[in-house]
């Protein structure tokens, strides 16, 4: 399963940034030990569902735990039976735009 997600509090900083709690977020995600990647917008993380799940629970407790509403956005592949997505999605697509 590849599961990308956003996740932002309601209350920011008073610039409006938001950067704290989700660093706090980020930080949960890497130190899962799942294949993940950050971009400035969606943060997509691959592995079973009870284990992405659970990574994307603890995301939101520690936003939470920083403001009194949490956003979260998500969309999934769910694909049983195939892993490595995280790269193989894009490696082919460029090869095919290399094959033009």
């Amino acid at each position: 399963m590849l599961l990308a997600f956003s996740i932002a509090p309601t209350v920011g900083a008073e610039d409006g940034s938001v950067s704290e709690a989700v660093a706090a977020a980020v930080k949960v995600v890497r130190t899962s030990g799942l294949p993940h990647e950050t971009t400035s917008m969606f943060t997509t993380i691959e592995g079973e569902w009870d284990e992405v799940m659970a990574v994307v629970k603890e995301c939101v407790d520690v936003v939470a735990a920083r403001s009194p509403r949490v956003s979260l956005v998500m969309k999934a592949d769910v694909r049983p039976g195939w892993d490595g997505q995280l790269t193989a999605k894009v490696e082919r697509v460029e090869q095919l735009l290399a094959e033009d």
